[in-house]
């Protein structure tokens, strides 16, 4: 009888210890009731109770936790009908809120934030909520935190992860996007070929000025050149009539023998003549001459000197002489 009962004592013994000596793991932390009432909460370590007394009252885990918000369908301000999901980044601060403060923390958080996220998404159009996700998660996290700092947590992120509009209204939305490619392609192609029929008439400008400016060019030089030919000519005519005025009968002979040379000229190189046959003496030229000097001595009252006896030579170039 005495062995049964000493052996109780060292079973009651060792459960007593067990229940005394508590080692409280890295990151958690542990609430401490007394008789069912919170008195202070044990940091990870070894920690003594007293039995019976004391006992351990919740097991908060105070690292960073993840939940699933699932997903849910939500009416955007346009009244189109998305699903939407996401994830919450939470970490508990004050175990004995976590504990005490709200009846499910995990369950209470993600209420709220799926209710949350249908107010938000809800205040915005379908393309807003499509293209404005960091403002989304921004206006969510704000107000969630807030919800939740009575509970002694900390939100520290909130992302949302899909937003699914319906297929109709994808499809919808896919042919509107093509439209619109199909629009800047028009767009960009029209410019392109209005900068073409832009660069091409500047390009016919500029070569019309170049041109005009060549034949401009060219008519100032052709009018300077006659100019200077005139000027040329008047130069010489004033230097025969010098030189006749001054008994010189030379000149006579050289302005009359150009005169007929250049005559002869034109009238050889005349397009309309194919072939041209007519008789030229040399008596007959220097005749002409020779009667023009005893024009221009009668003229200017010059005696004639004796003429030069034909040689047989002269007789035989110039037989009409």
């Amino acid at each position: 009888m005495l062995e049964i009962l000493g052996i109780i004592i060292l079973l009651a013994g060792v459960v007593l210890l067990f229940k005394a000596v508590r080692m409280v793991p890295q990151g958690f932390e542990w609430t401490v009731e007394r008789f069912g009432k919170y008195t202070h909460s044990m940091s990870p370590g070894l920690h003594l109770l007293v039995p019976v007394v004391q006992t351990v009252g919740r097991k908060i885990n105070m690292m960073e936790q993840v939940l699933d918000v699932p997903s849910q369908d939500v009416i955007t301000k346009d009244n189109a009908v998305v699903k939407v999901d996401g994830v919450v980044f939470f970490q508990v601060l004050d175990a004995a809120k976590a504990a005490y403060e709200v009846s499910n923390l995990e369950i209470a958080t993600i209420a709220l934030v799926q209710t949350n996220i249908r107010t938000v998404i809800g205040s915005m159009d379908l393309d807003e909520s499509l293209s404005q996700r960091e403002t989304i998660n921004a206006q969510l996290l704000n107000v969630v935190d807030q919800a939740t700092n009575p509970w002694g947590i900390k939100v520290t992120r909130i992302e949302i992860r899909d937003i699914q509009p319906p297929r109709d209204l994808v499809d919808a939305m896919a042919r509107q996007m093509k439209a619109e490619r199909e629009k800047r392609a028009n767009i960009l192609e029209a410019e392109g070929h209005r900068q073409s029929e832009i660069l091409r008439a500047e390009g016919e400008k500029q070569a019309a000025i170049l041109e005009a400016e060549g034949e401009r060019e060219a008519a100032f030089r052709e009018a300077e050149a006659r100019e200077r030919l005139a000027e040329a000519e008047a130069n010489a005519t004033r230097m025969v009539s010098e030189a006749i005025a001054g008994g010189n009968l030379q000149a006579i002979n050289y302005f009359v023998a150009q005169k007929y040379i250049e005559a002869f000229k034109a009238l050889a190189e005349a397009p309309n003549q194919k072939f041209v046959l007519m008789p030229m003496e040399a008596s007959g030229v220097i005749g002409s001459l020779g009667g023009i000097a005893e024009l221009a001595r009668a003229t200017l009252g010059v005696k004639p000197g004796p003429t030069p006896p034909a040689t047989p030579s002269s007789r035989a170039q110039f037989p009409g002489g």
